[in-house]
């Protein structure tokens, strides 16, 4: 399975990029996962949404499995995660993740799950952080390792 992420905003930080690759680096077949940095619109408020999520749906295809990240989507703990990826077989699963003004309701329309990590807002370098690790745990959890406890 492969995982794409596209996301909003600009690259990784030196503070969290080595974080995220030690991350993306121990994912194993059939976990495999890139990020994609879309560059953020130089607009505000409902301008910038409409431009970033052309640019995000321009970027998904008719039979992804689509995950939108959003503070008002559903909690997942990381086995309902691991289960969700899982269950996908071989399908693409393109997880999004939108810019400062969120995302219009097309993309959220179009999304299969719409995932929140918390109901907090983080900053878009600790979210790509925060889902490098689940998607590692995910596998983990998918393996049986030893990372993950119940």
């Amino acid at each position: 399975m492969k995982i794409r992420v596209l996301s909003v905003g600009k690259k990784h930080d030196p503070w969290v990029e080595p974080g995220i690759v030690r991350f993306l680096e121990r994912l194993r077949p059939p976990f495999v996962a890139e990020i994609n940095i879309i560059p953020g619109s130089s607009r505000e408020g409902d301008s910038a949404r409409a431009e970033e999520s052309e640019r995000l749906l321009k970027r998904l295809k008719q039979d992804d499995f689509v995950i939108l990240l959003d503070e008002r989507g559903n909690n997942l703990s990381s086995p309902e995660l691991a289960a969700l990826l899982q269950g996908q077989g071989d399908r693409q699963v393109v997880i999004t993740i939108g810019g400062a003004f969120g995302v219009t309701p097309e993309l959220r329309e179009r999304a299969d799950v719409v995932w929140s990590l918390s109901r907090l807002v983080f900053p878009h370098q600790l979210v790509r952080l925060i889902l490098a690790e689940q998607l590692y745990r995910a596998q983990e959890i998918t393996r049986g390792g030893q990372y993950h406890h119940e």
